[in-house]
C-alpha cells in the first residue's frame, strides 16, 4: 500500500508531462469571414459563415497534422454589412488579430477597397465578389471562387435570346460594384447577339418602390428586363411588375437565385424571375445531396446560394496545407494555384489571376416561390 502511495506524485507528473507535451503538438488555424451578418442581406451572410463553420468541423475531425503539430481550426466571423466602409474597418480588425485565411467578402462593393488590406496584411482572400475589378489589383492569394461577372451577366444575355427567344430587354442596376457590373456585362453580350436594349435605369440597394422606373419601362415594352442587383431589392421589384401588370421576365444574376426572392416576391416570382448563378446544380451533383442533408442536419436550413463554394474552398485551403507542410498563406497559396480539387459544387483551379479557369453556370427559375434548376452551362 506504502509503495503505491510512493508513486503516485510520479504518476501525476508523468501526466501532466504527457499533456503539456500534447497541448504543445497543436496549433491553432484561424478562418475569418467577412459578409453581411446583419441587415437585408444578412440571409447570405449567414449561409457563407456555415459553409465555412462545416468545412472547419470537418477539417478538425480529419486530425490534419502539419510540422508535426495537429492543426486545431476555429473560425473568427466579422459582419462587413455589405457596406465598403464597414468592409475596410473589418479587413483592417482580422489583420490586426493575426488572420492569415479569410473567406468573404460576399459582396463585390467590399471585395474590391478591402483585398488591399488583405493583401497588405498577408492574407489569403477567397471571395464570391463576382465584378471583374476583384481579381485585377494584381493581389497573390486572392481567389474568386465562383464565376465572375463576365460570365454570369454573358450568360444570362445569351439565355435571354437563345432560349427564352426574347428580342428586347430593359436593364435596372443599383449602382453597387456587383450590380453595375453584372448589369453592363448582360448589357454588352445583349448587343453582341443583337437585342435591343430599350431602356436604361438606376436605382439604389436600399430602395423598394420601384413603380416610378416600372412606369417608364411599361411605355418601351420590354419582353425581359435585367435587374443588376440583390434580392431584398429584386423581390419587391417583382410584386410591383405584378401590380402594374407588366407582362416580362425579370432576370438576374445569382443573388437572385436565392429562396429569400420567393420570401419576398411571393407568387410573382414563379416562372417570372431567371437567374444565373455560378456553380453546378447541387441535386446533380456526385456528393451534392449528401451535402444538402448533413448541412439541414447541422443547421436546421437548406443551403442558400453559396454555401457549397464557401465549404470547398474552406476544405481545398486544408488540404493544401497538409500538401504544402505549412500554414504559411504564401506556400499554401502556391500550392492551390498548382492543384485542382473536386469539390461539392464544381473542380476549383485557379489561374494566375485568382479567377477559376472552369466556373460552371447554372440557370434557375421559380416554381412555388422556390428556385429550380433549369440547366447548367
Amino acid at each position: 500500500m506504502k509503495l503505491k502511495t510512493t508513486f503516485l506524485p510520479l504518476f501525476g507528473a508523468l501526466a501532466v508531462a504527457f499533456a503539456s507535451h500534447a497541448y504543445a503538438q497543436e496549433q491553432k488555424v484561424v478562418i475569418g469571414l467577412t459578409g453581411p451578418l446583419s441587415g437585408a442581406n444578412a440571409f447570405a451572410g449567414k449561409d457563407n459563415e456555415n459553409g465555412v463553420r462545416l468545412a472547419i468541423e470537418d477539417l478538425n475531425s480529419k486530425k490534419i497534422t502539419v510540422g508535426g503539430k495537429m492543426l486545431k481550426f476555429e473560425l473568427q466571423s466579422e459582419d462587413d454589412q455589405c457596406d465598403p466602409r464597414a468592409g475596410v474597418m473589418v479587413a483592417q480588425k482580422l489583420v490586426d488579430s493575426g488572420v492569415k485565411f479569410v473567406m468573404g467578402p460576399y459582396c463585390s462593393g467590399v471585395a474590391v477597397p478591402a483585398s488591399r488590406l488583405y493583401s497588405q496584411g498577408g492574407a489569403m482572400l477567397s471571395t464570391v465578389g463576382t465584378n471583374p475589378k476583384v481579381t485585377q489589383g494584381g493581389y497573390k492569394n486572392l481567389f474568386r471562387i465562383i464565376a465572375s461577372d463576365n460570365q454570369i451577366g454573358a450568360s444570362m444575355a445569351a439565355y435571354a435570346a437563345k432560349v427564352l427567344k426574347v428580342k428586347s430587354v430593359a436593364v435596372i442596376d443599383d449602382r453597387t460594384a456587383f450590380g453595375q457590373g453584372v448589369a453592363e456585362e448582360f448589357t454588352k453580350e445583349a448587343k453582341n447577339l443583337g437585342l435591343s436594349v430599350v431602356g436604361q435605369e438606376f436605382t439604389t440597394d436600399k430602395a423598394t418602390d420601384f413603380t416610378a422606373i416600372l412606369t417608364t419601362l411599361k411605355a418601351k415594352k420590354p419582353e425581359a428586363i435585367f435587374f443588376g442587383g440583390y434580392a431584398p431589392q429584386a423581390g419587391p421589384l417583382a410584386r410591383q411588375l405584378q401590380q402594374l401588370a407588366i407582362k416580362t421576365k425579370l432576370l438576374g444574376g445569382d443573388t437572385l437565385c436565392s429562396p429569400e426572392m420567393g420570401k419576398l416576391g411571393g407568387e410573382a416570382v414563379n416562372d417570372v424571375v431567371f437567374c444565373a448563378q455560378g456553380g453546378s446544380i447541387l441535386d446533380k451533383a456526385a456528393n451534392g445531396p449528401t451535402f444538402k442533408a448533413k448541412f439541414k442536419k447541422r443547421f436546421g436550413l437548406d443551403p442558400d446560394v453559396y454555401a457549397a463554394p464557401f465549404y470547398d474552398q474552406t476544405m481545398f485551403i486544408g488540404e493544401s496545407m497538409q500538401k504544402a507542410n505549412s500554414i504559411d498563406p504564401n506556400k499554401v497559396g502556391a500550392e492551390i494555384y498548382k492543384s485542382t480539387y473536386k469539390g461539392i459544387a464544381g473542380n476549383y483551379a485557379y489561374d494566375d489571376k485568382g479567377n477559376m479557369k472552369q466556373a460552371p453556370i447554372t440557370v434557375y427559375t421559380f416554381k412555388n416561390a422556390l428556385p429550380v434548376p433549369l440547366a447548367s452551362y
